[in-house]
C-alpha cells in the first residue's frame, strides 16, 4: 500500500489525531492547493482544484489537529 493510499485509509477511518499538515497532503493529492489570501487572513485557509472547487477552513490551532466536522466536511467534497 503506497503513502498516498495509507493517509487516505487513515483520514477515512475519522482518527481523532488527524493533522493539518496531513491534510494539506490528502488535499495536495487530490489537486488541491492553497490559494494566499494576503497577509490579513489570519487563520482562515482557502484551497483550490483546477476546476475551481473551493474548500474554506481554519487552520487548528495550537495544536494543529483537525476537528470532526471539517472532516466530515472535506469528505464530501472529495466524495471519498
Amino acid at each position: 500500500m503506497s503513502k498516498k493510499e495509507k493517509l487516505i485509509q487513515r483520514f477515512l477511518s475519522m482518527p481523532s489525531d488527524f493533522h493539518y499538515d496531513e491534510m494539506v497532503k490528502l488535499l495536495g493529492h487530490f489537486g488541491f492547493t492553497e490559494v494566499k489570501k494576503g497577509k490579513t487572513s489570519g487563520s482562515r485557509v482557502k484551497f483550490e482544484n483546477e476546476e475551481g472547487i473551493p474548500i474554506i477552513l481554519h487552520k487548528p490551532h495550537p495544536s494543529g489537529i483537525m476537528k470532526r466536522y471539517q472532516m466530515k466536511q472535506i469528505n464530501e467534497i472529495l466524495e471519498l
